[in-house]
């Protein structure tokens, strides 16, 4: 599947910075919690939901598969550019599934951005469809 020698692995508490780095040269957009204790938080509250693609000591993708026990959902899926058309997006996507199932998971829901016609493709290449009857509905608040 993937066409170079890639280790796939959980993230670490140690990796928040490096994958803020990551983020901010492979990802669309930036998020709230887009910070150090931010990372460190999800790690700690779910230790294999950030799932990292790493080429020796760098990462190189990237996806979170969060489950609370109710709802699958996956955010995050970013591959470096340089690294992008090698199957890793479609390695991790598989990674994620796989854990969702092995947590009892029936299906997966992917923050997509609107703007973001590239992941749109790939998310639609990878099985997923758009819901056009959900809207996401937020409120940021002090916490």
């Amino acid at each position: 599947m993937i066409d170079i020698d890639i280790e796939m692995r959980a993230a670490v508490p140690s990796d928040a910075e490096s994958v803020l780095a990551f983020w901010r040269e492979s990802a669309e957009g930036t998020s709230i919690s887009d910070d150090v204790d931010g990372v460190r938080r999800l790690l700690d509250r779910d230790p294999e939901a950030l799932i990292l693609a790493v080429d020796g000591d760098r990462i190189v993708g990237s996806v979170i598969a969060g489950w609370d026990g109710w709802r699958a959902s996956l955010y995050r899926l970013a591959v470096l550019p340089s690294y992008r058309r090698r199957g890793l997006s479609k390695a991790l996507l598989q990674a994620a599934e796989d854990r969702f199932a092995a947590l009892g998971g029936r299906r997966a829901d992917a923050m997509v951005l609107e703007v973001n016609e590239r992941a749109q493709r790939a998310w639609e290449a990878a099985g997923y469809a758009r819901q056009d009857q959900w809207r996401r509905w937020v409120k940021p608040f002090a916490g």
